[in-house]
């Protein structure tokens, strides 16, 4: 059986866990969104786990500014 994809009546396993970095970091969404090159609101979209994609080249420049693996900035849920 294929695996399902996510409708908006079940949401994504994928946790993103920019909080946690940010806090750790003392930074604020806006200074990194200004040194990702990166709008506040699309950042904002990907913080609250919104978005249905990442480009790998944002995701670089997260890890760039924060100093961590994407596995510090992606997470996978197992449960429903």
């Amino acid at each position: 059986m294929a695996p399902q994809t996510p409708t908006p009546e079940a949401p994504t396993r994928i946790v993103v866990k920019l909080d946690d970095l940010l806090y750790q970091r003392r930074m604020t969404m806006t200074e990194l969104a200004e040194r990702i090159d990166l709008t506040l609101a699309n950042l904002s979209i990907l913080k609250t786990g919104k978005a249905k994609a990442i480009r790998f080249s944002t995701l670089e420049a997260i890890c760039r500014e924060l100093d961590c693996q994407p596995g510090d900035v992606l997470g996978y849920r197992t449960e429903g």
